[in-house]
Formats: structure tokens, C-alpha cells, sequence
């Protein structure tokens, strides 16, 4: 169902109980009387806040809804005041920070290991390669095991049945240096969600899913929930961009409701830096979408619909030169969205260099047309003055 839909019908079944309040930007704003939003301090906002549970899949692992996403966390006092808050699951990676991430991850968990469930990822590559990189991740987080292991930013079929992979992670899971597997992607989801519900094989999906994502990814998480897969949301915030035309409305909260709609996503990882983004997302935990979170969805959805790529695969392939419009498309968001610089030229140099951007710079109109409707050629020639 569109926003607009969904804004429509929230309306009407609201309208009979609804009082006016001061508007903005020229429009007159509605909230339900048992919506209206609650002038707390950051303190009380986090006591009020009550840890929500799910089941990971076939884990059994019972997790919060809203779990923490350390990928660009350098403050170890943020996770431990997550974990103070009831948080129970953090996701890392072995690539983020260049390694750093998990050394923050790892001076948590040396007097907290016993409240938290722990993911990391490694970088496909050989058997021997991933198992070092295993071991260095395990080291890096002073741990003897994670709760799980994921091969990272996997794009094709090909690469979730590689057989180097899945010995690595047969070893790894045998061994006990992790109880579960599972991989993360950005690119072609649901073909892989699909893919992975027949192999049998992963515990874990960790997948990019938010409001601007398409019916296909949708049922094919519901349809991999169902056969027993734990699905963690990643990207819940459609890139968290700031425009002068939200006003003073944050889309956070109302992003992440959306996502936990469906009760075939088991956890949430947003990227938490500072205690406000911290307090703002712990709080949905429990709560249910209503009229004004549709409402800010509805205006963050047109603030941002020729900005955001919905990663949905189409352009792949696209372009005669071989630039990889997706992985650029998402380097910028890191950029102009989560507003980091470092994360956004990490992501782009992971990019093979045949695949970057600059012969963009010598194509007059460009060839790959986005299904909704962004410029690529004028992303891409963005991005190759953004990344030099």
C-alpha cells in the first residue's frame, strides 16, 4: 500500500476523534487526541521506553525490536548506555572503521558479553582468508564465539551458494567460534531471500528494508520468516536525510514503526551515534504506527523521492561502461544522508575502479533511466566530484 494510501485511510478512520493544533509549513496538522505528541525530557523519554521482543528465526535468539547498529558508533559509552536501556543485539562488521568498529564492539563486551547477542561479517573471499578474518574479528571483540557470523554484502545467487563461503561458515559454526549464519545484501534482495529459502542453509538474513522498499522485498521476507529465517532490517531510515521540508518533524521513528509492521522482520539495526538518536529510537519499541507517523512518512517520502535510490536492483547492468550506479548511488546517501564522509569513501572505494564513475564526466545523457525516476547522470557526476 502507497503512503498516500495509507495517509488517506488513516484520516478517515481518525477524523472523528481529532483536534487542530498549530501547523506548519502553511498546512493545518491534525493529531488523533490519543497521538498527541509528549514534551519529555531525553531522561524520561528513555525510562519510559520498554524493551519489545522478537524471535530471531530458527535461532531461537529472542531479541529487541530495535537493536543497535554500531557501524558508525566510536563512543563506547553510547553502547553501554544502549545495553543499560535493555538493548540485546549489536551488529558489527570486521570492514567497519577499518577494523575499529569491533575493537569499540569488543571493550563493551568485555564486562557486558553475558547481556548481548553479537553479530560481525566478513568479506567473501577463500576459505583460509575467511577464516582468518574470523579469527581476527573474534580476537578484536575479545570474545571466544559470536552469536553470529555473517558473509558480507553478498549481490548474486552465485556468490550464497559459493562453496568457499559455506565451508568457511560450516567450519566456523562446527568449531563453535559462532552459532549461527546468515549473510547481508544490498543488491538483488529478493532474489537472494528467495534463493536462501530453498538452500535451507542460512539462520540469517540481514537485509536493506524501509517505506520507499518494493511488495516483492516485502513478501519475500514474510515468505522467509515463515520458513524459519531471523530477518534483521538494516537502512530502516531511507537514508535519514534532512529537508527544509519536514519543518520540525524527525521521520525516524515513524521510518522504523513502518519496518516493525511487518512481523516478518525480527530486529532493527539503525546507526545510533549520540544519546538522542539513541533515545529517539528506543521508544518505538512497543508502539504502533498511528496517523501522524503516516503523516511524516507522507511528507519524508516526497521530500526525498528523486534522492534515495531504493536499491532495487533494476539499473544493474544497465550502464555500456560498466559503472555500478547502485553502489555509487549508495556511497552518496552515506554521504549527503547519514551525512558521514569517512563511511561514504570507505563504501566507494570498495567499488572496483572499472566500475566507478568517471568515464560519467564524457557521456553527454546518460543510458541507465532509474525506475523512479532519479537522475543517475546527474548522481553519477555528483559523485565523481564528491570522491576524488
Amino acid at each position: 500500500m502507497s503512503i498516500r494510501k495509507m495517509f488517506r485511510r488513516e484520516f478517515l478512520s481518525k477524523s472523528a476523534k481529532t483536534v487542530v493544533v498549530a501547523g506548519f509549513a502553511g498546512t493545518t496538522v491534525r493529531f488523533a487526541q490519543d497521538e498527541k505528541p509528549a514534551g519529555t525530557s531525553k531522561e524520561q523519554a528513555d525510562k519510559k521506553a520498554q524493551p519489545e521482543f522478537r524471535v530471531l528465526g530458527k535461532t531461537g535468539l529472542k531479541v529487541t525490536t530495535v537493536s543497535y547498529g554500531a557501524m558508525r558508533t566510536r563512543d563506547e559509552a553510547i553502547i553501554h548506555r544502549a545495553l543499560d536501556l535493555g538493548i540485546n543485539y549489536i551488529d558489527t562488521a570486521r570492514v567497519y572503521m577499518g577494523g575499529q568498529n569491533e575493537v569499540t564492539v569488543g571493550n563493551v563486551m568485555k564486562t557486558r558479553r553475558k547481556e548481548v547477542f553479537v553479530a560481525t561479517k566478513f568479506v567473501p573471499a577463500s576459505t583460509e582468508d575467511i577464516l582468518k578474518s574470523v579469527e581476527t574479528s573474534l580476537k578484536s571483540l575479545q570474545m571466544d564465539y559470536v552469536d553470529v557470523i555473517q558473509a558480507h554484502g553478498l549481490d548474486t545467487v552465485e556468490q550464497l551458494k559459493d562453496e568457499s563461503i559455506l565451508e568457511a561458515l560450516r567450519k566456523v559454526k562446527k568449531e563453535g567460534k559462532a552459532r549461527f549464519v546468515g549473510f547481508t545484501t544490498h543488491k538483488n534482495m529478493t532474489e537472494l531471500v528467495k534463493a536462501a529459502i530453498s538452500m535451507k542453509f542460512y539462520d540469517t538474513i540481514l537485509v536493506a528494508y524501509n517505506f520507499k522498499s518494493s511488495p516483492e522485498l516485502t513478501t519475500a521476507i514474510e515468505d522467509a520468516a515463515k520458513a524459519g529465517i531471523g530477518i534483521v532490517a538494516m537502512k530502516t531510515q531511507a537514508g535519514g536525510y534532512t529537508d527544509t521540508k519536514m519543518g520540525e518533524l524527525s521521520p525516524h521513528q515513524a521510518a522504523l514503526k513502518w519496518v516493525l509492521q511487518n512481523k516478518g522482520i525480527a530486529n532493527t539495526i539503525p546507526s545510533m551515534v549520540n544519546y538522542d538518536q539513541l533515545s529517539e529510537d528506543i521508544q518505538v519499541m512497543g508502539s504502533k504506527m498511528g496517523w501522524m507517523d503516516r503523516k511524516t512518512l507522507y511528507r519524508y517520502s516526497q521530500a526525498i523521492d528523486k534522492t534515495y535510490c531504493r536499491m532495487c536492483g533494476k539499473c544493474s547492468g544497465l550502464c555500456p561502461k560498466g559503472v555500478d550506479v547502485q553502489d555509487v548511488n549508495r556511497s552518496i546517501m552515506y554521504h549527503e544522508g547519514y551525512r558521514d564522509a569517512a563511511l561514504a569513501m570507505t563504501a566507494y572505494q570498495s567499488i572496483p575502479s572499472k566500475s566507478r564513475p568517471s568515464a560519467c564526466q564524457t557521456c553527454e545523457s546518460c543510458s541507465v533511466q532509474c525506475a523512479y525516476g532519479l537522475n543517475i547522470h546527474g548522481k553519477m557526476r555528483r559523485a565523481a566530484t564528491l570522491f576524488v
